[in-house]
């Protein structure tokens, strides 16, 4: 069977810095719904298009293209009392992120702690990078009427919300 929408995709993947270094493979594959419902990044979903078990691909992948732009308005400084007094490097928060009128939720992690202050940075890790997203196709199936109602996989005999 062929990638086309509304079916569920399964891959193992490797992905890569633009140098060539891994920063992450598979341990587990992953499995999403084709066809533009946000499962996986769109121009890896277009070159998985009419793909068939057993067939790669290879995809770069622009800022744009994946975690957005490197944003410095989303790095912050702030008092150390406002944090619980075991906070350390490494530790991830939720705050408000962007401006009063377009605010929303974003997940802050603490990368240094100096003269009472803590320096927190709501970017994705891989933000403003150049990545390679190199992946094998290991399942494809219809998707069933209730992941298409719902927009996303369910698994093997469960269903979680």
């Amino acid at each position: 069977m062929n990638i086309f929408s509304n079916t569920v995709v399964t891959l193992s993947y490797r992905l890569y810095s633009a140098a060539g270094d891994l920063i992450e493979e598979s341990s587990t594959p992953i499995t999403y719904l084709h066809g533009g419902h946000q499962g996986i990044f769109p121009k890896i979903e277009e070159a998985l298009s009419q793909k068939k078990v057993g067939e790669s691909c290879s995809v770069m992948l622009e800022p744009d293209d994946a975690f957005g732009d490197y944003d410095a308005d989303l790095v912050r400084v702030e008092p150390q009392d406002r944090f619980p007094p075991d906070v350390r490097v490494g530790m991830q928060f939720e705050g408000m992120a962007g401006q009063d009128d377009e605010e929303q939720q974003a997940v802050f992690t603490v990368t240094d702690i100096a003269d009472g202050k803590v320096v927190v940075d709501g970017n994705h890790p891989l933000a403003g990078q150049r990545l390679r997203f190199d992946c094998t196709v290991l399942d494809v199936r219809p998707a069933t009427a209730e992941e298409l109602a719902h927009g996303h996989v369910h698994g093997e005999g469960e269903h979680h919300h």
